[in-house]
């Protein structure tokens, strides 16, 4: 089979690919690296001609045409399984821009079960192989269960989106393909460095004195994630191994500093293994037809079941706030949204189930309020509306620059009392007396 010519025969234009798209269908915009650009501008002119069109997305990072055209939503709705920063901006401005919970490990069975019919899925990939296959990039995530429910695939080539090999599930071929279009060849969207402060430095400080060789190392998004990563590429560590949600340029320093070589893991050993990339033009071009690297899908890297068979995996996090009873919220100031469940009770939950594993929950003991006062991020019960990220069941270690404190088989009382010990030293004493007032303090507890 000559596969450039099928090729040629499925080459369109954005223009005429959009035509399939009607008034009341669901669309998949592409998620994170792989988001559509050019198809994304050609349905925005479309704007007059339809109606209820509803958009899927993930971790958005390039603004969508069709929300700058349509800002009251008349004609288009974004849906995103994770909210990025933009993501944020967009819904505080009232663009039509709303947050699908999920436990990310289970978000491809969501896509085949549970959604509306897909009617279309628009999605970017790095040019066709000699095999007839486009590679989907540094965002293998869902994106085949997306090509699988939908109607209609098309895809948006880029020749800057990487070759990221499997794994599994990391390609489509063009015979599953009903539409290519040539894109504009941008840039991948970089995730800029967070600047990583002195308490960062503490927190990380204190995961430090945790690990050992041979650790599994999963970081999210963030600059306490960050701080850890710069310190173990600094440190005398050795033997690492990587299988994590999100690879980014901690990842990748460890790697180049000779500490993360996965030749203890227990899966994909020797290899770095991930659902999506996020970061620099370096990790790009690093992630590019490496085979140290492995893509796999959401479901296989985010199972806690599976990556729990890597001993002492090491999952670091960050948090908003944290109640008294350990309670983590990591998604949302009261009922305003911040971010999202995203992997983080995924690995919240493997961490602990690893053979000598643990998970961290970072954040700083305080934030400075707009009267320049002082709020503490461990609080008595969390703030009214906001959404339980991790149940005080499943948090393992608490993390601040004051030290850190492992809830697992502790009294509320005892809890109570360890968090405090994380809180301000100019905050504790309100922190002690809304304990007795939820008669969570017991009368010899310190203080």
């Amino acid at each position: 089979m000559n596969w450039s010519d099928v090729y040629k025969s499925k080459l369109v234009s954005a223009d005429e690919a959009v035509q399939v798209i009607h008034s009341g269908d669901w669309v998949d915009y592409g998620s994170i690296c792989g988001q559509v650009r050019s198809l994304d501008i050609a349905l925005a002119a479309r704007k007059d001609e339809l109606e209820d069109v509803k958009i899927w997305s993930l971790l958005t990072l390039s603004p969508p045409k069709i929300l700058e055209v349509d800002p009251t939503g008349d004609t288009f709705t974004w849906n995103v399984w994770h909210f990025s920063g933009l993501d944020r901006q967009m819904a505080n401005q009232g663009l039509p821009a709303f947050y699908a919970p999920i436990r990310f490990s289970e978000l491809p069975r969501y896509v085949r079960n549970h959604i509306e019919p897909l009617n279309v899925a628009m999605l970017q990939v790095a040019p066709m192989d000699k095999h007839g296959y486009f590679n989907l990039g540094p965002q293998n995530s869902h994106c085949r269960a997306v090509c699988e429910r939908a109607q209609t695939v098309i895809v948006e080539v880029n020749t800057n989106q990487p070759r990221c090999l499997g794994g599994y599930h990391e390609a489509i071929h063009i015979s599953e393909i009903d539409f290519v279009v040539e894109g504009s060849n941008n840039p991948l969207p970089s995730l800029p460095a967070s600047p990583i402060t002195s308490v960062d430095q503490q927190v990380a400080g204190y995961i430090m004195e945790e690990l050992v060789d041979g650790s599994c190392i999963q970081l999210g998004i963030g600059s306490m994630p960050s701080a850890v990563g710069e310190m173990i590429a600094g440190s005398d560590l050795k033997d690492l191994g990587c299988h994590t949600e999100m690879l980014c340029d901690s990842h990748l320093k460890m790697f180049q500093a000779g500490k993360m070589n996965g030749r203890l893991k227990t899966t994909d050993p020797g290899r770095m293994a991930y659902t999506f990339a996020l970061g620099s033009q370096e990790l790009y071009n690093f992630i590019d037809d490496n085979p140290i690297c492995a893509s796999y899908p959401v479901d296989y890297i985010n199972r806690p079941s599976l990556a729990a068979l890597n001993d002492n995996l090491v999952t670091v996090n960050n948090a908003i706030e944290v109640d008294l009873y350990g309670q983590v919220c990591s998604e949302s100031i009261g009922t305003r949204h911040i971010s999202g469940t995203g992997g983080q009770l995924d690995f919240v939950i493997a961490g602990y189930e690893s053979r000598g594993g643990k998970s961290f929950i970072c954040l700083s003991s305080y934030f400075t309020g707009k009267n320049g006062d002082k709020k503490s991020r461990i609080v008595p019960t969390l703030t009214p509306g906001a959404v339980v990220t991790d149940p005080r069941s499943i948090a393992h270690f608490v993390v601040s620059e004051y030290g850190k404190f492992d809830l697992k088989g502790k009294t509320v009382w005892q809890r109570a009392e360890g968090l405090i010990n994380l809180a301000h030293p100019d905050l504790r004493d309100e922190l002690v007396a809304c304990a007795k007032q939820q008669g969570i303090w017991r009368r010899s507890n310190k203080h």
